[in-house]
């Protein structure tokens, strides 16, 4: 993992309305942490748990099931978390430090909105997202790492049952949606969608865990450029990045591994598989481009399931372009755990509708290539990979 921190800002979300789905999943994300740890605080913060369970019955089942999470996470962070608990100016436990934080991120509410929830100073509440920001990165130093071993075995053998052996992941960018920086270029974070943005470059699996993620750059940075200055660029240089048992494919290609990538990953990357693009295809390169597609879509889903939960990093915020970096990756944290117990996720939140009442797919921020016209590899290794992916499927 990998972060690059920019000038120092004011972090201060945007307060949005929600809808009830929506509320639904900040419930189930929060309520884990916070309906057994809010119990002694002051009103205004049971008043507000008061009414989620009166308001949302889903709560009752959540409550049942994931307090084992609540556990989990309290007992890691606590010993990164209790020594600053003397900085607060009142009363403030550990568990209700990491019930505000996996509130803020959830909720994507202003520190104003979220702090007088909570019964809180402002100051405060900054200080307990960094806290817990710092305490899961402590916490968790292996929540997000490259997959060895059994899992790494799972992992190339469901990618092979899709049709491309040894694949260790899928690959893409998305954009976290920002206010207009303070105290840096404004041009270089503009993006296309007329918004600014920073870019996270993540890897995942077919279970949409996260890999790998690395985040910082500025929208005016090519993904090729994301790539090449991050840590999985130079362990794939020097040959520490795949490590599967070498598989045979046609046109004796032999292949220890490779990820699945769209044609913003071009050229000079011959281990990132793209689809061939264009509209003038044969039927096998059709084939392939619509199966590389499906697989690939991994990754979008992990998008959906990680911004949908966590929801500061879906719309647009105003944020501190230093510790942006580190709470993303804290919530990617979040995210496998949330995983690995088995938290459902409503694909509704995928889904809104806009000013003129059209249902239409949230938008996720992919960064996309914006090549509609083929693409070839100038990379021989990289075309002679695709191809023999290609004919493999063919012979499917």
């Amino acid at each position: 993992m990998e972060s690059t921190g920019f000038s120092d800002m004011d972090v201060r979300g945007r307060g949005q309305g929600r809808r009830d789905d929506e509320i639904d999943a900040v419930a189930m994300t929060v309520t884990a942490v916070a309906v057994n740890t809010m119990r002694g605080v002051l009103s205004s913060s049971r008043d507000m748990l008061a009414e989620f369970h009166k308001r949302r019955a889903l709560l009752q089942r959540i409550g049942e099931t994931p307090d084992c999470v609540a556990t989990q996470i309290v007992a890691s962070c606590a010993a990164y978390v209790e020594k600053k608990v003397t900085h607060y100016r009142m009363p403030f436990s550990v568990e209700q430090v990491i019930a505000f934080a996996l509130y803020r991120w959830a909720t994507g509410e202003t520190y104003e909105s979220g702090t007088s929830a909570f019964g809180i100073g402002r100051a405060i509440g900054l200080q307990a997202v960094r806290d817990v920001t710092s305490a899961l990165l402590q916490a968790y130093p292996d929540a997000i790492k490259w997959p060895v071993g059994r899992r790494c075995a799972q992992i190339l053998r469901a990618f092979r049952d899709k049709g491309f052996p040894n694949c260790f992941g899928a690959i893409e960018c998305t954009h976290i949606f920002i206010d207009k920086p303070a105290g840096a270029p404004s041009a270089n974070y503009y993006d296309r969608k007329h918004k600014f943005s920073v870019q996270a470059q993540v890897v995942v699996d077919l279970d949409l865990r996260i890999m790998d993620v690395h985040i910082g750059y500025p929208r005016s940075v090519l993904d090729v450029r994301v790539l090449h200055n991050s840590q999985l660029w130079r362990c794939a240089q020097a040959g520490e990045l795949f490590d599967a048992p070498p598989v045979s494919l046609p046109h004796g290609v032999v292949k220890r591994g490779y990820l699945l990538g769209d044609n913003g990953y071009p050229v000079v990357c011959p281990w990132i598989v793209q689809p061939y693009g264009g509209i003038d295809q044969g039927p096998d390169e059709e084939r392939f481009d619509t199966r590389q597609k499906v697989v690939r879509g991994c990754v979008e889903k992990a998008f959906g399931r990680l911004k949908c939960m966590w929801r500061l990093f879906l719309r647009t915020h105003k944020t501190n372009l230093d510790t942006l970096p580190q709470q993303f990756v804290a919530v990617c944290i979040l995210h496998n755990i949330l995983l690995d117990v088995g938290i459902d996720f409503d694909e509704n939140l995928l889904w809104e509708v806009d000013e003129n009442g059209v249902r239409r797919r949230v938008d996720m921020g992919i960064v996309g290539n914006g090549a509609g016209g083929r693409r070839r590899c100038t990379n021989v290794d990289g075309d002679l990979l695709r191809d023999a992916l290609r004919d493999r499927l063919a012979l499917m």
